[in-house]
């Protein structure tokens, strides 16, 4: 019978997760609404999301090194913490747009260690064989909590104001923080090679020398190329089917109901079946992007949204377990880092061409294009089939150094 220290661990972390990550996104919902109410223009918008969401990805290798530098849980617990303290700041200036948009992006940055800590932290709180089970958690943590936020932020910001939005968020980074401090056991591992994964580099210089980490991030730079002006195209593709603003909401609703339903079904994941869910799970994001590009009514987009979202969990799950079982403890974080930070660069590329391609062709067919790279991505994860069972030295079935599952006290 397994130990139940580490699974309540785990339910901790996701319940950080969801509490964190509700808050942030009703937070940014009421960013936008503010920012734009305050100066009236587009061009504010696009700088706020280059300097929230698109900074993300220049950071994310520095926050990497925190992580495999000092302790993991004193490295989320310090991240939440600065985030207490930019949010706070917005809800003191959210009358100026130049604060807030400085504090916010002060807020990216100093959120950028703790997502690449607590993905590295969890082979060392479970035992191998739950790891796709924590996965999945924190997984399902993750898209309840980007599920609800919006909508949350969306109904505070009519009812109390953006202000006030600002500050219950950093309500909720104090309470991740100390939900984070009450999980015992160790965060960082047996850091073998450390002296071997040195500098900034090290995460990106890893991912090169691995076939299987190294497949993978080019298949998503293949995917997120279509898929980000995917997601540009969501309201114009509403509109062509005069779904207005509920069926927007319903649109995305959908969409996040299937990423719950695929985190919770990618728990029963194991390191057998996690390449073919890596697969499967891209192949199904292809086809029904794919599908609602020729569909001629709304309401079967809405279940293929929901099929989407399910494959598009199932596949991160996925990810992250293959990441986390092919890397050792000592450079983990940069791992994790160095792989979102190269998705985050050529998502904003995609966005970048978002607005001309969707003007070119239609909201339809940019969905046609990004069917299309997804499938194209999965086709590029083939190999992973065949050689994810192989660990980064050539021995099939051996994990790497630093994956000892460490039993909480």
């Amino acid at each position: 019978m397994r130990p139940a220290s580490p699974r309540r661990a785990v339910r901790r972390l996701a319940v950080a997760r969801v509490i964190s990550i509700a808050g942030g996104s009703a937070a940014y919902t009421a960013l936008m609404f503010r920012v734009f109410e305050l100066t009236g223009s587009p061009a504010w918008l696009s700088a706020t999301l280059f300097l929230t969401f698109g900074v993300s990805g220049f950071v994310a290798p520095v926050g990497g090194v925190l992580g495999d530098r000092y302790d993991r849980r004193s490295v989320m617990i310090v991240s939440d913490l600065l985030g207490v303290a930019c949010f706070g700041g917005m809800a003191l200036v959210a009358d100026d747009a130049r604060w807030l948009l400085a504090l916010a992006f002060a807020s990216a940055v100093v959120e950028a260690p703790f997502w690449s800590a607590s993905g590295a932290a969890i082979p060392n709180l479970v035992a191998q064989e739950d790891l796709s089970w924590a996965n999945g958690l924190v997984s399902l943590g993750r898209n309840a909590g980007i599920m609800i936020g919006p909508a949350v932020g969306g109904l505070l910001v009519a009812s109390i104001g953006a202000g006030w939005v600002f500050a219950l968020n950093a309500l909720t980074f104090a309470v991740s923080a100390g939900l984070v401090a009450t999980v015992r056991g160790r965060f960082s591992g047996e850091r073998d090679g450390a002296r071997e994964h040195r500098g900034l580099r090290a995460g990106f210089v890893f991912i090169a020398r691995d076939p299987v980490l190294r497949t993978m991030v080019l298949a998503w730079i293949v995917l997120v190329l279509g898929m980000g002006m995917v997601m540009v195209a969501d309201v114009p593709l509403v509109e062509a089917f005069h779904a207005g603003a509920s069926g927007y909401g319903l649109l995305i609703t959908c969409w996040g109901a299937g990423s719950v339903i695929g985190s919770l079904g990618g728990r029963w994941l194991n390191e057998r079946k996690e390449p073919r869910a890596l697969f499967l799970g891209t192949l199904l994001v292809g086809l029904t992007t794919a599908a609602i590009a020729v569909s001629p009514w709304f309401t079967p987009i809405l279940v293929l949204a929901l099929l989407s979202g399910l494959g598009d969990a199932v596949v991160l799950v996925a990810e992250q377990g293959i990441q986390q079982r092919r890397t050792p403890d000592s450079v983990r974080s940069r791992v994790l880092s160095a792989s979102d930070a190269v998705v985050t660069v050529s998502f904003a590329v995609s966005l970048a061409l978002a607005g001309v391609v969707l003007r070119t062709v239609g909201p339809q067919r940019v969905y046609a294009i990004g069917g299309a790279t997804a499938l194209a991505a999965a086709a590029v994860l083939v190999p992973v089939l065949r050689r994810a069972s192989i660990s980064p030295d050539g021995r099939a079935g051996e994990p790497v150094p630093g994956e000892t599952a460490i039993t909480l006290g």
